[in-house]
């Protein structure tokens, strides 16, 4: 089969691997049908993710249909699925308590980064039963597949650690996917205010359909103080991954606010906790568990959370070096999630 596999050194080949095979009982093989690329695939070809290996097949979003089920998967060939980013054994203490993402027993990310991933023809998915969702024909595969990672990770790593509440002022630095996800999962607690942050014109155009505000950091201090009663944002959400924007975020949250941070970090950031600490700022960080994958899934279904609109780049498997090309330059391609089918 074709896949996408990491070479080191921030390089990429779409290049004939061999087919994943059945390797345990909890195991279903898919056919991919939709694909998508995550900003976490990029920080793997900077360097920022040194776990991943030269030979990896990369990507962890995916929605397909089941062409071989172990015993105990809990699956039939035939059956459409989606791929969480997390797997779950379901039976370790971490995922006892719903921490899924720190599995102790062979989950966790491992889809592109410790195992095989997604961005390929067929993929091996472990631990089936936990971690894959069968469909519903009311879904289409492109909508699906925002549900594998960027929607629940803004959910649970954004929107839930950040306690957004009605009435909240919200900031979220950067309008890429997770941001623009952060923005869409905050709507369903009614804040008062969504100030979007991001440097590129196109994404903050089209963080419009989510956003209340848009503004370039530059700006972004004393914007967000005219909707936070000069103080701050009760709750800010750091979508990007850089020192800069993280320590961007301490300045624009409110005495008492939360930060949350989704972004994946490769490098030290400042934490000035000499103005922090009297302010009575929280931070948290996360990894996503996936425990929400269904409950959102539901809300799609009732029309209560329709997040297709991120959907700006279309393409084929063949086409996926032309897709990571259009992804990794936003402010040239107005790009925001891109997504790759059959």
């Amino acid at each position: 089969m074709k896949a996408l596999v990491y070479q080191g050194n921030g390089e990429k080949l779409w290049t004939s691997v061999p087919d994943p095979v059945i390797e345990d009982d909890r195991d279903v093989v898919m056919q991919v049908d939709a694909v998508t690329i995550c900003g976490t695939d990029l920080h793997i070809l900077s360097g920022d993710v040194p776990e991943v290996k030269p030979g990896r097949v990369l990507g962890h979003e995916a929605v397909g249909t089941v062409v071989a089920a172990g015993r105990a998967s809990g699956r039939a060939e035939g059956d459409r699925i989606l791929a969480s980013c997390i797997s779950g054994c379901g039976r370790c203490a971490a995922c006892r308590f719903g921490r899924y993402g720190q599995c102790r027993n062979g989950g966790g990310w491992v889809l592109g980064h410790l195992i095989d991933g997604v961005q390929a023809e067929f993929a091996r998915i472990p631990f089936a039963d936990l971690s894959t969702y069968v469909l519903p024909d009311t879904v289409s595969d492109q909508t699906a597949v925002l549900f594998a990672d960027i929607v629940p990770t803004a959910y649970e790593v954004g929107v839930r650690n950040g306690q957004v509440e009605p009435g909240s002022v919200v900031a979220v630095v950067g309008a890429g996917p997770i941001g623009w996800s952060a923005m869409l999962c905050a709507q369903l607690y009614s804040p008062a205010h969504i100030v979007a942050i991001d440097p590129a014109p196109a994404r903050r155009q089209a963080a419009l359909r989510v956003a209340d505000t848009v503004v370039d950091p530059d700006h972004a201090e004393a914007t967000v103080r005219r909707f936070g009663d000069g103080l701050g944002a009760d709750v800010v959400i750091e979508a990007v991954g850089r020192p800069e924007t993280f320590e961007l975020c301490t300045r624009l949250v409110r005495p008492g606010g939360r930060v949350a941070n989704v972004g994946v970090h490769g490098e030290p950031a400042s934490l000035h906790l000499e103005d922090l600490w009297i302010r009575d700022v929280t931070i948290t960080t996360g990894l996503v568990d996936g425990w929400s994958t269904r409950k959102l899934l539901d809300m799609h279904a009732e029309g209560l959370l329709d997040p297709s609109d991120l959907l700006t780049h279309r393409f084929t498997l063949a086409n996926m070096i032309d897709a990571y090309d259009v992804f990794a330059d936003p402010a040239g391609s107005g790009a925001v999630k891109v997504v790759l089918g059959r």
